[in-house]
């Protein structure tokens, strides 16, 4: 019970970049949509507000949470063919989206570098917030 069933495919390290490029281009159109004014090029990142924060956090947080919790995939996921389990293949919910997408401070840190060294070292292409959440991302 506690090993991945052998048809789970989690060699989809590539997919995951993409996903992650795909769902980093659809948080900004929604904070875009949502009028936050980010700071961009030369500007001064304290120049966000902490309302404008808390809004790009709510958005950020309740985008990975919610899909992943409810569906197992976001729309970068869902474009690439993948797809957030529990180890044993079945839906992970939202308590482990939760976990995840906390540990996606340590893994997103320097561009999601350490995500992606812990990634490709790991035997079933999990980053640490996969290993805490006890999930795998398999392609569908």
């Amino acid at each position: 019970m506690g090993h991945p069933q052998p048809s789970l495919n989690t060699r989809v390290t590539g997919r995951r970049i993409v996903a992650t490029i795909i769902d980093s281009i659809v948080l900004g159109v929604l904070i875009n949509v949502l009028g936050v004014d980010v700071p961009t090029g030369g500007r001064d990142l304290t120049q966000l507000s902490f309302n404008g924060s808390l809004t790009v956090a709510v958005v950020v947080l309740g985008y990975y949470i919610l899909l992943e919790g409810t569906t197992g995939r976001t729309v970068g996921k869902y474009a690439t063919g993948i797809r957030v389990v529990s180890r044993e293949g079945g839906s992970a919910g939202l308590v482990s989206a939760v976990v995840r997408t906390a540990l996606r401070i340590i893994d997103g840190l320097a561009g999601y570098l350490v995500g992606l060294i812990i990634v490709v070292n790991s035997g079933q292409r999990r980053r640490l917030g996969d290993m805490a959440a006890k999930t795998l991302v398999v392609r569908v």
